[in-house]
Formats: structure tokens, sequence, C-alpha cells
């Protein structure tokens, strides 16, 4: 944990109070490359133009030294702690380095102690918290109070949601600002600078070409601490004995055989891709389909976790319109347990591919979404006696199954016996759509459903109230983390 009083840019401050920002450029050899060149101001800042291009919120904010709480909210490497820093150095305030990995209640409550000594003398302190979303719910309420009557600035740090990290509370009060990946050519810069810059290697003879550089911002993924390390560990061990070092082809892939791609199995980006994955299948679009079924298998995904993914959407997607696509989902998910990664990624593409060119159909899934909702808002009404089981001779003189017919037993295989409750009777859950083998199974529907009105007008189909509304959730339907969640 770090303190130490921030000044405008260009302002050294007093004897004494500037080694914490100006201690980058007296760093011994042994700090990280991305430590000794990390961005002392904005103009050495890569990215995040949305936010701190000309005329932007947060620069102004910055410039004006009217810093709110706030959440830098993005993936690993694009400056989130960088960004704090050189907010500190910009503003007039107390600045505390706080780490979520290593603090807990104790050093929560010692630091609010000073921070409302401070506010007592007119002073304002900037509260950095790296890793934000570790503290649990009782830790970030510690926050809450000091926050509210403005005893510290709140600056989090996550590569996590914040709608699902941060306690509702404490996200009130803070805006969230989101960081983005670098691109390539931000990522090229950053690169540029630390061969220039002093502290980095800019006093050594270098000979790298543009082309090496290029596949070093590409391997980095937008990360630029990843491109940073990578840079140096290249030139580390390159040849340097005649005096000039040398980065060749060969080194370099050596050095980046192999790029790690960006996936938590159990945060956002799992639920983001598994989300494109079924939605491309929604599209009818296999190119798509298997692009993100790749990122999520290559980024350590469980397959039988994605097998699973496909049953649903067997199911939920496609339904009566191929009722094969269930029996081959069940068939890819037990390939996967049979012969596991990698051999089982070819057989998981089979299966996402024939899903997306499948004929669909969201008939099932809304006829048991229509059902689920009768089930749970009306009365839970017996079960008709002409239906009910009876095996035993109390249940007989009950009257259980009495009346009920045995459709084998009628010429049409069918009968006009009520199946539902008769609060229930006429009400339609399924409607087929003209998609695939489900054309056929509408036609048939259609007959069975005329037969019976004719004898018994009270089964003449009538939509459900609720048909609307669960159509109108289909449409809007994304990948239902409540089943994720429930499946673990």
């Amino acid at each position: 944990m770090k303190a130490s009083r921030g000044k405008s840019l260009g302002d050294p401050g007093p004897s004494g109070q500037q080694s914490f920002f100006q201690s980058a450029q007296r760093l011994p050899d042994f700090q990280p490359l991305a430590s000794r060149v990390r961005p002392r101001d904005l103009t050495e800042f890569a990215g995040q133009k949305h936010l701190l291009g000309e005329g932007k919120v947060l620069l102004r904010l910055i410039l004006q030294d009217q810093i709110p709480s706030m959440i830098f909210w993005g993936p690993p490497g694009v400056g989130k702690t960088t960004l704090a820093r050189i907010i500190a150095r910009q503003t007039q305030a107390e600045f505390i380095d706080f780490s979520a990995v290593t603090s807990g209640i104790k050093e929560i409550r010692e630091v609010m102690n000073r921070a409302e000594d401070a506010r007592r003398m007119g002073e304002k302190t900037i509260l950095f918290v790296d890793e934000i979303h570790r503290f649990n719910k009782a830790q970030q309420d510690a926050f809450l109070p000091y926050v509210e009557k403005g005893s510290i600035i709140l600056i989090g740090a996550t590569t996590e949601n914040p709608s699902f990290e941060i306690n509702s509370a404490l996200l009130s009060r803070c805006k969230v600002f989101v960081l983005h990946a670098l691109s390539e050519e931000e990522t090229l810069e950053l690169l540029q600078r630390a061969l220039q810059d002093p502290r980095g290697f800019g006093e050594q003879d270098i000979e790298i070409a543009p082309e090496l550089l290029k596949q070093i911002a590409l391997f980095a993924n937008g990360d630029g601490r990843t491109a940073l390390n990578t840079l140096e560990m290249v030139i580390l061990n390159s040849d340097s004995s005649s005096g000039k070092t040398q980065v060749t082809q060969e080194l370099l892939q050596q050095c980046i055989n192999k790029r790690s791609l960006l996936y938590d199995k159990k945060g956002e980006e799992h639920y983001n891709l598994i989300s494109a994955l079924h939605k491309s299948m929604r599209n009818s679009d296999p190119d798509a389909a298997v692009y993100w079924l790749s990122r999520m298998l290559e980024g350590g995904e469980d397959p039988l976790y994605v097998a699973r993914r496909l049953i649903r959407f067997a199911s939920e997607d496609v339904g009566m319109a191929d009722s094969r696509a269930m029996e081959l989902a069940v068939a890819a998910y037990q390939a996967c347990h049979f012969i596991g990664m990698p051999e089982c990624g070819v057989s998981l593409a089979h299966m996402v591919i024939y899903l997306s060119l499948a004929p669909k159909s969201n008939a099932v899934y809304t006829a048991y979404e229509k059902a689920r909702d009768d089930a749970a808002n009306m009365l839970a009404e017996p079960v008709p006696l002409h239906i009910r089981n009876a095996p035993t001779s109390l249940m007989k003189e009950l009257e259980y199954g009495k009346g009920y017919i045995y459709a084998h037993d009628t010429q049409e295989k069918l009968t006009a016996m009520r199946c539902l409750p008769d609060s229930l009777l006429g009400r339609v859950y399924y409607t087929p759509t003209a998609q695939g083998s489900e054309a056929r199974v509408a036609s048939r529907l259609k007959e069975i459903r005329e037969w019976k009105a004719q004898r018994d007008p009270l089964q003449r189909p009538q939509e459900s109230g609720a048909s609307s509304e669960i159509q109108e959730e289909q449409n809007k339907h994304t990948e239902p983390e409540g089943a994720e969640k429930q499946e673990k």
C-alpha cells in the first residue's frame, strides 16, 4: 500500500514527494520493462481515445481536477493502474495505492481513518483499489460511508463485469469507464516508445524488423504488458556479442510459439463467447459459429460444457423442425466423453455446423415457457379423475380412472377426452412453424385439434394469454445464465 501527494502535470512537487512519480526514471535494471517505461502523463499514454481524446469526458474531469469515484473496467494490460497513477499526479489529492489481493478489513479501516482525518483538514484522498472485484461484500461495504460523505474518491480497477462483481450500493456511487483492449497500432506505439525511451532500450543498439514488432503486437492480443514483456524477453535473449542486438525471426518464434487467448471459464468472457456461439448458430452462420467454438476450446473450456449447450440448442432453437438434431447433439456429447480434447474438437465442430444449417423453430421452447407460466401463476388444479391411474380398489372406489377411453380401441386412434383441467380447456402452448419437418407436424396437429373441437367445442384452441410476452422474451433471448448456474 503506497501513498503520495499528487500535483499538476509538469509540477515536480515539493522535495520528498516526487519519488513515487519519478522513480520510474531511476528504476534498477532488474525491474520489468513494463514497469520501467510506465507512462508518466497522458502524452505517453497509449489507447483509450474514446475516454481521453480531445473533448472526452474523462479527460475533462482529469484536467479540471474534478475526479469522481469511478470504476475502470477492462481486460488486463490496457492501462487501468497506469491511468490511476497519472490521475494521482494530475490532481491535488493524497493518493493511496491499495490492492484487493493483499489487503483486508483491518487495512481498509486504517486507510479510511487516515482519509477521514485528511478530509477534516480540507484535503482530498484518492484511493486506488486494484482488482476491486476480489473484495467480498463486507469489504466493499466498508468503503460506502466514506465514499458517501466524500472522505475518499474511490478509483477501482477490475477485469470483471462490475454489474456482477461490485455491490450495487457502491456501484451506484461510482462512474464506470470501460477501457478497451489496445489496437495493433496502439500496441506498436508502445513497443516503439520502449525501444526509444532511455528507461527502456533507448541507449542500446537494437535491430528489429518492423514485421517482427508487428508479430509481437499481434501475439499480445491487445495486452500492452504482454507486448512489452515479450519484447524484453526477445531482446534479452538475442545475440549482442558484436555490440548490436539483432532480433531474428527464429528467436521470436521460440518466444511466441503459443498465444494465450483472453478467456475466463468463470467470468464474463465465458458468457460472452457461449452467447456468441449460440446466436451465430441461431442465425445459421456456421463460419462464425465454428470460430467462436474454437475460441472457447483453445481458451481451455471444458468440451462437455459446450456439448451440453448444444443439446439445449437442439431443443430450444431447432426443436421439431429437425428432431434428429437432439439425437446427434447427444451423440456429440458422448463422443466428447469418449475421446476428449483435442480430438473431440472436430466432433463439436461437426455438430455446430449441423445445428447452424438445420431449419429453426423455437416452438418447443415457447410451448414450455407458456406452460411454465401457467403452472407457476395459476391455481394448481387437481388432475382430472378420468386420467388418473387406479392401481388399488380404494382408488377405483373414488372414481380414479372412471370414464377413461383407451385411444387404441378407437378406429381413429384418437378420442375427444379432456386432458387439461377445466380452467385450461382450449389452451394452446405448442404452435408449430412451417420450418423443416415441423411443417408435417403442423398439418397433423391441425387435423387433431379440429377433430377434437368438432366433438367438444370447449376444446377449441385458444392462445395462452402469456404467449405474446413469451414470444417477446424469446426475441431478445440470450444465453440463459440461470441455466448454466443451476447446472453447476
